[in-house]
């Protein structure tokens, strides 16, 4: 008997997906794409409406063989493919393939026994603007890719890439460097009275907040000499005392971007991770007498929508479990971003009544921590806010106001399911508008403007999202991409640019200043959604993309620096073969010195980075240097090598032992240990030292400059 075929992206889909429909349905996997534009050329005809030639994946001819011989025996194909443009575009080839005059698309945003059958029951149409839209993307980024990586492999080196959105990421993280780099501190000084009420014992801590009613600039050490001996004659009553409720809103559900963001911060996820365990939890888990059920919707999204029987479900459950004052009144209704494309549901559990609890047992300790992320921000997003009591007093001596505030959890909502950080102070003593108060101490407080910080990845994709560049889709591959290519590294969490990301971002920036532009790589996504629309014909849209690219393309061929045949200047290093000046260049393996007279001397000799830590090889006058492998691999030795064998293993930190003494620490596998005495190094304790270092240089600076004789803490009333 002839069966009806229905064809997904994975086999774990296909599992969960089985259990829902009956014996007169095979479900089976397509391995996701089945055809792409080829591998080795460009398969885009720019002359004839650009075109574009597709066959079959290498490797997935047998899955498509297999596919085609089930369709000829199937009734009826049902393509349930993915709901986004990748989703549509698979649905597409798949359906060219088989060519069979039954088959339909089915769309469900969750994978649960209910949604599968109803999608089985409403099957629809291949939606081709979405494919028109996923064409139009595929074609924008092969032409960059194939026509810009060729230009870098010539000017810079060979096996570098580009892209449409990859390389506007690259200039966001070199620019952000730029920025701490050539960041200059700014000195300010902050004031702290310690108060008594006249018949209390009670102390009152306030800052100072205006004087002559403006906000407080002090700068410089003298000049809050000059505020603090003004304060000392003036005397100080209280000028207001008020007392107000705040409320704090709970955010929407997740999206992608931000589910990326929370598991970066609380859960310490890189986006590729989340993305791969939340595809999982998306797919099915096996959940004891339930079998395999899929926990959560369609993870690939950018609208905070949610069903209103999900919202429903939601208050059942939150009337059960909490009771009715953790309920609004009206079920909360969030807004999409302008540039939302509104497809998909936000992400939140199929169903409210699988708790972490219950799912605990069955999940992977990965696979909980995200699942119970989820859930909690989903039901803490249809629960009441939390409501704060503020007091704040307001203190008057003369020009100078001072300001104390207390604050307090008075009803915790939403926070009661998904915490968040809530800065509670404590209570005021009872004071009255017109006490006079008796000034006990003036605390000074030398304060230094920091620099930006570096990107994280969830900074990163939190700033690409705001700035439009991209979809939900694209941020985590985005992120790998860079970080292979190695334009990036990461360091302690944070996304640190190599001097290899620098020279491209800045060749790229003066020959293709519109590409690499972040507001027109965001008109070119939103291009892309109106195509969707059905608006736009994608071939028009990337035609007027292609005639600047073009200009742009022939100019940089002739007029683009050649880093791989002239080098980068650098510093005063001389040849040691024939005395002419030694330029920088990159090599496979990362950056290498040359002679700038090459061909005709071909003397070379890598970077060496001095990590100005002496070998402790006895008898030995080398350093500890940073060197490179042939295999690629970064490894620490003696500069004297091969007279001196001395190598590290780990990273080494020229920061003193604790413990021992010893002049160097070493860093391995995440843990900072002594290579002396073997004892572990809090993270902590060596910030701790490095900020009173650095506070030590700017006091020395200032002392030698006759701005400050000695650091003022405290200045108590003699």
């Amino acid at each position: 008997m002839s069966k009806n075929l229905v064809i997904v992206e994975s086999p774990a889909k296909a599992k969960t997906i089985n259990r829902f429909l009956g014996k007169a349905f095979q479900v089976e996997s397509c391995y996701g794409h089945i055809k792409d534009l080829p591998e080795n050329r460009l398969g885009v005809d720019i002359k004839n409406g650009f075109k574009p030639t597709y066959q079959i994946i290498p490797g997935k001819e047998k899955i498509v063989e297999k596919l085609k011989k089930l369709s000829q025996k199937a009734k009826r194909i049902y393509l349930a493919t993915d709901m986004d443009r990748e989703g549509e575009a698979i649905s597409w080839h798949l359906s060219q393939e088989l060519n069979h005059k039954k088959a339909v698309r089915v769309i469900f945003n969750q994978i649960t026994k209910g949604a599968i059958q109803k999608a089985i029951e409403n099957p629809s149409q291949i939606d081709l603007n979405k494919v028109e839209a996923q064409q139009g993307r595929r074609v924008l980024d092969r032409l960059v890719g194939y026509k810009l990586s060729p230009l870098l492999w010539k000017k810079v080196r060979r096996g570098l890439s580009a892209g449409r959105v990859q390389s506007v990421a690259v200039r966001l993280i070199c620019e952000r460097e730029k920025e701490i780099e050539e960041f200059n501190p700014q000195e300010y000084w902050t004031v702290l009275a310690k108060f008594a009420p006249l018949r209390k014992k009670a102390i009152l801590e306030a800052k100072l907040a205006q004087i002559d009613g403006k906000k407080v600039a002090i700068k410089s050490e003298g000049k809050v000499r000059e505020v603090i001996e003004r304060v000392r004659k003036e005397r100080c009553r209280v000028d207001k005392v008020k007392e107000e409720e705040k409320r704090r809103f709970p955010s929407p559900p997740f999206i992608t971007s931000t589910l990326q963001q929370a598991a970066w911060s609380r859960l310490g996820f890189s986006a590729n991770k989340t993305m791969r365990i939340a595809q999982e939890l998306y797919e099915g888990q096996e959940i004891g007498g339930e079998g395999r059920v899929g926990l959560i919707t369609y993870m690939r999204t950018d609208s905070v929508r949610v069903a209103k029987e999900a919202q429903e479900e939601a208050r059942k459950y939150l009337r059960k479990e909490l009771g009715e004052e953790f309920l609004p009144k009206d079920i909360p209704q969030y807004k999409n971003r302008k540039s939302s494309q509104d497809a998909h549901e936000a992400i939140r559990p199929t169903s409210i009544w699988r708790t972490p609890d219950k799912v605990k047992p069955y999940l992977s300790q990965d696979h909980f921590k995200l699942y119970d992320l989820i859930w909690r921000k989903f039901v803490a997003s249809q629960m009441r806010e939390m409501i704060l009591k503020v007091v704040s007093v307001d203190i008057k001596g003369g020009p100078f106001l001072f300001r104390a505030e207390s604050r307090k959890v008075e009803f915790p909502g939403f926070t009661l399911i998904y915490r968040e950080r809530v800065e509670e102070k404590e209570d005021l003593p009872p004071l009255r508008k017109g006490s006079v108060l008796k000034l006990k101490e003036l605390v000074l407080k030398q304060c230094f403007t920091q620099p930006p910080s570096r990107y994280t990845q969830a900074t990163l994709i939190k700033t690409l999202e705001e700035k439009g560049i991209g979809r939900p889709s694209t941020y985590a591959p985005i992120i790998s991409t860079i970080k292979e290519r190695g334009y990036v590294k990461e360091e302690k969490g944070k996304l640190v640019p190599t001097p290899l990301a620098r020279v491209v971002t800045e060749l790229l920036k003066r020959s293709f200043s519109t590409i690499i532009d972040t507001g027109f790589t965001a008109q070119m996504e939103e291009g892309l959604d109106i195509v969707e629309q059905g608006e736009k014909k994608w071939t028009a849209l990337v035609e007027e993309f292609y005639e600047c690219f073009k200009k742009d393309l022939k100019k940089a061929e002739e007029e683009m620096k050649n880093v791989k045949r002239d080098g980068l200047e650098v510093e005063s290093f001389k040849c040691e073969k024939c005395g002419a000046k030694m330029v920088l260049k990159f090599g496979r393996y990362g950056e290498f010195l040359a002679c700038s007279n090459y061909p005709d001397c071909k003397n070379t000799r890598p970077l060496v980075r001095s990590t100005g830590i002496r070998c402790p090889s006895r008898g030995c006058d080398g350093e500890i240097i940073q060197r490179t492998s042939r295999d690629g691999k970064v490894f620490y030795g003696c500069s004297k090598f091969p007279q001196c064998e001395f190598v590290l293993e780990g990273e080494p930190l020229k920061e003193e032992c604790p413990y021992c003494k010893n002049p160097y620490l070493v860093k391995i596998k995440g843990q900072i240990r002594c290579p002396k005495c073997d004892k572990k190094v809090d993270d902590y304790i060596i910030e701790e030292k490095r900020m009173d270092s650095v506070l030590i240089k700017i006091m020395r600076r200032r002392v030698r400059k006759n701005e400050v004789s000695e650091p003022v803490y405290s200045v108590p009333e003699k």
